[in-house]
């Protein structure tokens, strides 16, 4: 039997330490849900050192409280409290053993539990690995299949009138496809807001998310009015528990249907799979309790012919080269909403890290994820949540 390279067989989990960092916000940016970033407001994202012997691999988890049920404060406290006390002294490179460590923690419940607080400390898991043996994370996989990806500008809450600039934002910083958030005003609103982006870009590759927030009713009616005007999918546009409704859906839709808050855990997908509810899968790690579980979802969907297409959580630069890591072993070439570059500034990572020019992003070649992370500035950004 294949045993681990020695480097790494006597490497065992000796430390983890959380750190909530304020973050320079950019930019203001709203889902159906509610806000998730505002201009002159600091973005809260937890930041995870896991040690081993002297080896150390950061991961990230954003908190987005009106995308998902997780808190900066809980994700500290479920990482402190539960995760980390469950894998201290077990070896680095049992990522599946963890996985199923972090499940008896925290328990799966009806899909996953604790999505964003089990993901960062896998992400950190897996950038050590990689810093361990001096190879990038698709080198670990032995898998990846570009050194590119295309990522998509977003354009979030904005009325007709305002999206043009929006769109001239995009394209004067090399941005070439635009995704589109609605959901958030009136179908006629909503329709209004996706015209304007097509008549400022006529040609730019264009797609839809509603953040579960149509009824069956009215998404069809969306989706025919979107079909018109050249988008090319309508992401979770249901609540994401209606796998009936989304059955019904696709059966009529003219656009393909991707599921994003539908599929947390791989099995959701094969749910979704087994009654035809859905056209394409949205690869989103955060939201899928790290890389583990990502590429089983991934391959899962590969398998079962269902297309991939790429998606975050408004992510600082290590969890958006943890994103460019797994899309790029899969072979996602569409333009995928990675839109943290878009939002907010990544303070703490001043070496190496993600390049994007014109819209692309590089797929990082450096040990692990590829983003140095300066110790001491996230020190010094960090905050107290569970203090204020």
């Amino acid at each position: 039997m294949n045993q681990p390279t020695p480097a790494l067989a006597g490497l065992t989990i000796d430390r983890v330490e959380t750190f909530a960092v304020a973050l320079p916000t950019l930019r203001s940016f709203g889902v159906s849900g509610g806000s998730v970033a505002v201009a002159g407001k600091p973005s809260i994202r937890i930041l995870v050192k896991v040690s081993a012997d002297g080896v150390v691999g950061w991961g990230e988890a954003t908190p987005i409280p009106a995308w998902t049920y997780e808190t900066a404060e809980s994700i500290v406290t479920t990482i402190d409290r539960y995760l980390a006390p469950a894998i201290l002294g077990r070896p680095c490179w049992d990522l599946d053993g963890v996985t199923t460590v972090f499940d008896r923690a925290i328990n799966r419940g009806f899909t996953i539990g604790a999505p964003l607080a089990k993901c960062a400390v896998d992400i950190a898991l897996h950038d050590l690995l990689g810093r361990a043996l001096g190879v990038p994370v698709g080198m670990l996989w032995g898998q990846r299949r570009q050194d590119t990806v295309e990522l998509g500008w977003i354009v979030s809450g904005q009325t007709a009138d305002e999206v043009a600039d929006c769109v001239a934002e995009g394209f004067d910083l090399g941005y070439r496809a635009f995704k589109v958030k609605v959901g958030l005003h009136t179908e006629a609103e909503d329709t209004a807001v996706v015209r304007a982006v097509r008549e400022a870009a006529p040609d730019a590759p264009l797609w839809v998310d509603a953040n579960q927030g149509y009824t069956v009713d009215a998404a069809l009616r969306m989706a025919r009015n979107m079909a018109e005007l050249g988008v090319t999918a309508f992401e979770q546009p249901l609540p994401a528990n209606d796998v009936a409704g989304f059955r019904r859906l696709r059966e009529a839709s003219p656009l393909p249907v991707a599921l994003d808050e539908s599929l947390r855990h791989p099995s959701d997908l094969a749910t979704f799979v087994k009654l035809e509810a859905v056209d394409v899968a949205i690869a989103k790690v955060q939201r899928s309790g790290g890389l583990t579980l990502s590429r089983r979802l991934c391959a899962l969907a590969e398998d079962s012919g269902v297309r991939l297409m790429g998606s975050g959580l408004t992510d600082s630069d290590l969890g958006l080269a943890a994103s460019l890591h797994l899309f790029a072993a899969f072979g996602i070439d569409t333009p995928v909403d990675l839109n943290g570059r878009q939002f907010l500034k990544s303070s703490y990572a001043t070496g190496a890290t993600v390049e994007v020019t014109d819209g692309i992003a590089r797929v990082p070649t450096g040990p692990g994820l590829g983003v140095d992370v300066d110790e001491a500035v996230v020190r010094e950004l960090a905050v107290d949540v569970l203090n204020p």
